[in-house]
């Protein structure tokens, strides 16, 4: 067994309570009260965490592009059924469509958060 354990994954941001309470609203989770003025936390359930730190002179990834590389994403799950409405809430909160699921032929959505990170909203069951 390893001593070593997976932490928090951490999106750099220009305005980390903004993006924040877009992933919260997004996950249905909770931003937790700010420590620092540069790092918000937004939890869930299980322990889960995700975090946002606040990098000056931050320059969104360009997807898809290998010169301006994504350098992670997210994958959200979401019932095939309820794809469309999950588009909806996302696009509602600032969200933009990079690419679709080319007529239902993919089982995943490209999108861009607010500041440009890329997210997937995957088709599961």
């Amino acid at each position: 067994m390893s001593i070593v354990t997976m932490g928090v994954t951490v999106l750099d941001c220009p305005d980390p309570l903004r993006l924040a309470r877009f992933y919260a609203e997004v996950l249905g989770w909770k931003v937790l009260d700010r420590e620092e003025p540069d790092w918000v936390d937004v939890a869930g359930p299980d322990g889960r965490v995700l975090a946002f730190q606040e990098s000056p002179g931050y320059q969104p990834p360009q997807w898809p592009s290998l010169e301006h590389a994504q350098q992670l994403h997210l994958d959200f799950d979401v019932p095939t059924a309820r794809m469309d409405e999950a588009e909806e809430l996302v696009l509602g909160l600032g969200a933009t469509l990079a690419q679709g699921d080319d007529g239902g032929r993919r089982n995943f959505r490209v999108y861009l958060d607010p500041v440009g990170h890329p997210f997937c909203l995957c088709a599961k069951d």
